[in-house]
């Protein structure tokens, strides 16, 4: 009797927060097999807002499947965000893939269901799902299991290779530019990136080429801490510590990290796993200093902001404990995806109302800009207040509104750019090929 007065109780509790509460018997670890049999299991479930699709494969052939929740799968539509989740970057790391599998089946549970929060979210945005980003170090993991995993078995992949110290370095470039005024955005790639980096890495960059990312998360284990860029120092260690590296929209990241961390039950409490993060959040340079993370190339590269999410002292709990994770979780991770509907996003059109493309939108005062998509939409990031925005593009005369950022959704601002005069027209030059090596930094094989 006590027992279901509390299962009622808390069903009464959930449904208050608009999450209904689907409790449901099916936590356990997935094997390579198992995880895609669950992500087809759900797409069955929910045909009409899912697609199963693979980016690439690991080192030993395994797919790396990603699971895309929208009301028009397979399409980007104007002025709808794209998102992204990525889980198990490190093999043996594995609280991620499990949470991922399990939000993948709420959102679809919670979709037929009815629910007006997750149903507004998928008709809204598209979200990408990837579980497991390291398929082959899981295996080497899930061999030895829960009870016997070392620290750094599975971490790699089937090369040993750490994934999130494998991503070009363009901190080292950003830190130039930052001092001749170069470029702040969409740095260039080294030469021959492509024979420098491991199959599953050059899988995710290329997914980031393809889709237009506004916000991401990268799920790991070892901590219970919100990370987020820059994850390298711009400063030589000083006495065996390093100094906090802020991005120029440090103060969105580390709103972004507060979300999730005081959505989550006990990540904003502090002290966990032995240390303590004021807030639950802490800036990667000032934990840490760690060269080709995945998190500061999103910023760099791309439009997609990313922060890492540290979600468990143990790297491989037991299957008992996934319940108790899940529920701690959940709220977390959906209040963290409704974040990427903030700021402002909008189209830019020529004189004849034609979409222009690749346009870039830079806001006064914050060193940081965004490029515009194909479609000609943008999408911008930024905390409630007041802005100055300019739109530009080659051939066109730039374009600077004012614009008022509220708490709730983005606001629209359009931009209509006129034709340049052809006598104003200047090529500026820009060094597509320049690539700064820095030494090597010493690897740190912490969380991260």
């Amino acid at each position: 009797m006590q027992q279901g007065w509390t299962l009622h109780w808390l069903s009464a509790v959930l449904g208050l927060m608009g999450l209904a509460a689907a409790a449901s018997p099916d936590f356990q670890h997935h094997r390579y097999e198992d995880m895609v049999r669950a992500l087809y299991t759900v797409q069955s479930e929910c045909p009409y807002i899912t697609r199963i699709y693979s980016i690439g494969r690991s080192v030993e052939g395994r797919h790396l499947y990603v699971l895309e929740f929208s009301d028009n799968p397979g399409i980007h539509e104007a002025l709808e965000p794209e998102f992204k989740y990525v889980g198990n970057m490190h093999g043996n790391e594995v609280l991620g893939r499990e949470l991922l599998i399990k939000f993948s089946q709420f959102l679809c549970e919670e979709y037929r269901a009815g629910n007006q929060r997750i149903m507004r979210l998928i008709h809204d945005t598209r979200i990408h799902i990837l579980p497991s980003m390291n398929p082959d170090g899981y295996e080497v993991a899930a061999r030895q299991g829960p009870e016997f995993n070392g620290y750094l078995v599975g971490r790699g992949n089937a090369r040993e290779i750490d994934l999130n110290r494998n991503f070009p370095d363009l901190n080292a470039l950003m830190y130039y530019y930052e001092k001749t005024n170069g470029r702040n955005h969409h740095l260039p790639l080294p030469d021959n990136w492509e024979q420098q980096v491991e199959p599953e890495t050059l899988a995710v960059i290329k997914w980031m080429q393809n889709y237009n990312f506004v916000l991401s998360a990268n799920l790991h284990g070892g901590a219970v801490v919100a990370n987020y860029p820059f994850d390298k120092s711009r400063d030589p260690r000083i006495r065996g510590r390093t100094t906090y590296a802020a991005t120029p929209d440090d103060k969105i990241f580390r709103q972004l990290a507060r979300t999730y961390s005081y959505a989550h039950s006990w990540m904003h409490k502090g002290w966990n796993c032995g240390d303590f993060f004021d807030e639950g959040i802490t800036n990667g340079a000032s934990w840490y200093s760690l060269s080709k993370g995945m998190q500061d190339f999103n910023y760099l590269y791309t439009n997609c902001f990313e922060i890492t999410l540290e979600l468990s002292c143990d790297k491989f709990p037991p299957a008992s404990a996934l319940p108790r994770e899940w529920l701690g979780n959940r709220e977390a991770l959906v209040s963290y995806l409704e974040q990427v509907h903030h700021g402002i996003k909008g189209m830019v059109y020529d004189e004849n109302n034609n979409p222009i493309g690749k346009a870039e939108i830079s806001v006064a005062g914050v060193n940081h800009d965004v490029t515009g998509g194909v479609d000609g939409d943008y999408f911008r990031l930024l905390l409630p207040g007041t802005y100055t925005v300019t739109a530009s593009a080659p051939g066109y005369v730039p374009s600077t509104r004012t614009v008022t950022v509220g708490p709730a959704e983005a606001i629209q601002l359009h931009f209509y750019l006129k034709t340049a005069p052809k006598q104003n027209l200047k090529v500026k030059p820009h060094n597509s090929k320049k690539n700064l090596s820095s030494p090597k930094n010493p690897l740190k094989l912490g969380p991260r």
